[in-house]
């Protein structure tokens, strides 16, 4: 079987993280509806930093927030809203816990430029970069590492796109094409996400599972 040589390292804005093995992330959502609700902390500062040490101590390497939920039907917010949620989290985070990674999930372009701009060095962004034209831009401009998921449709209408012919086969061409598109804007720090549960039937996730290697 033919292998690709896996990078063993990750740079995160001014770290250097090894990923030999496997890293945990903590998510902190900054909604009142996203789909597990043991990681909603609204827009409370205190309870997400509470929620951040709290993982942080058990484990976590990289914490995420969220303003915007991605459940399926999960209705969008305006970048302003977005931003009032996870702009005064991330600003927190980065001041009680000095070198802990921080990553902002978000397609939007502006909000990831501002988080950024405050101290994240990572942008997990569930579209892959094709729901704002100008995310490239301002990836490439900052050199953060980047998550790019695979997705189909927008959080309202993603299940209804799991017509795949093999979803096996169409993830992966998927993330050939965005890898090189990704590499010619001068990006390189990625993480690829089969996107579990996103434009995919319970059993086409267990396949990717099956398949992940």
């Amino acid at each position: 079987m033919l292998r690709e040589k896996q990078n063993s390292t990750l740079r995160c804005g001014n770290q250097i993280i090894e990923v030999t093995s496997p890293l945990v992330m903590g998510i902190i959502n900054a909604t009142p509806d996203s789909f597990y609700t043991p990681s909603r902390t609204g827009d409370s500062i205190e309870k997400a930093v509470a929620f951040a040490g709290q993982m942080i101590n058990e484990g976590a390497s990289i914490l995420d927030i969220g303003g915007m939920s991605s459940r399926p039907g999960a209705k969008e917010v305006s970048v302003d809203e977005e931003l009032g949620r996870v702009l005064p989290i991330v600003e927190a985070l980065v001041t009680t816990f000095p070198g802990t990674i921080i990553s902002v999930d978000t397609y939007r372009a502006v909000v990831a430029e501002e988080v950024i701009k405050s101290g994240a060095s990572m942008i997990n962004d569930i579209s892959g970069g094709p729901l704002d034209p100008d995310m490239l831009k301002v990836l490439a401009e900052h050199q953060v590492s980047y998550v790019t998921m695979h997705m189909r449709g927008k959080a309202t209408t993603m299940q209804q796109y799991t017509d795949y012919q093999n979803v096996i086969a169409d993830v992966l061409k998927y993330f050939v094409f965005r890898l090189r598109e990704l590499h010619q804007a001068g990006i390189h720090e990625v993480i690829v996400d089969p996107g579990f549960g996103f434009a995919k039937t319970m059993q086409q996730n267990y396949q990717l599972i099956d398949q992940l290697g």
